[in-house]
């Protein structure tokens, strides 16, 4: 993970792409030799100092990969309408593949695995660190409380387009697996709840980054775990440790608790 790793950015133009070029920057371990964008995009051509400024490496924003560019690990942030064409450039290149897209269907999930057999894959609905760690908590306690209720709230901006979030779902089948595939319950129940499901509420406002709980609670006593995101950059973080870890790894299906040595539940 010390070594300087080459990075292409597949979603360079979104908020997320652009948080990830503006920390890159500032890394002597990374060096972004390419910031793809989808073709047509404003941003196709112009350099990347036209967003990032003075911290900007010398490259220009494209929507393709030149077959000179040098490259180690692709980190996709573009979204599920672009993760296909992402995965598959990654494989025809042979290089590690990071993703943080949600909402995939069933066919890149199959094509997801498949890649894993030639080369190093992670795909994180949460890059956050301190996600990884709450997922990891839940598991825990969910084997621990097993008879215990269990409920999982998030809270995001009120632009967010899903309910509830990927990373609450990502807590939910922690959760599920723990307690060996306990269901979820609807999200819009009504009446007394069933005993063993996972029940969830989503809230949205204002300008919330992410906030996550999951709730254990039994007779006469709750334990709650909370995390809360209050700066966007904590996501660009968790991307880049996850691809400077992944670099150089056999090939595989990796998790973000793999990238912080946590055992798996």
């Amino acid at each position: 993970m010390s070594e300087r790793i080459a990075l292409v950015v597949h979603g360079a133009g979104g908020r997320m792409g652009q948080a990830i070029l503006r920390l890159a920057a500032g890394m002597p371990a990374v060096q972004v030799t390419s910031a793809l964008v989808r073709a047509g995009s404003p941003l196709e051509g112009q350099p990347l100092a036209a967003t990032l400024g003075a911290v900007a490496p010398d490259l220009a924003y494209r929507a393709t990969l030149d077959e000179r560019d040098a490259a180690g690990v692709i980190l996709d942030v573009a979204g599920p309408g672009a993760f296909d064409a992402a995965l598959a450039l990654a494989r025809s290149r042979g290089y590690a593949f990071v993703s943080g897209s949600t909402g995939l269907d069933e066919a890149s999930h199959t094509a997801l695995d498949e890649a894993a057999a030639s080369i190093p894959v992670l795909l994180a609905a949460n890059f956050s660190l301190g996600v990884a760690v709450l997922a990891h908590l839940s598991a825990q306690a969910a084997k621990l409380l097993g008879v215990w209720d269990c409920e999982i709230l998030e809270a995001h901006h009120r632009h967010k387009r899903d309910a509830p979030s990927g990373t609450a779902l990502l807590l939910g089948e922690r959760v599920s697996r723990a307690r060996n595939g306990a269901e979820a319950a609807p999200i819009d129940r009504n009446g007394v709840r069933v005993d063993g499901q996972i029940g969830y509420a989503a809230l949205r406002g204002g300008d919330v980054v992410g906030e996550h709980a999951v709730w254990f609670a039994g007779e006469s006593e709750r334990l709650e775990l909370v995390h809360r995101a209050t700066n966007r950059d904590v996501f660009a973080h968790g991307a880049l440790a996850a691809a400077r870890w992944l670099a150089g790894k056999p090939a595989g299906r990796y998790t973000m608790d793999d990238v912080l040595g946590l055992t798996r539940d």
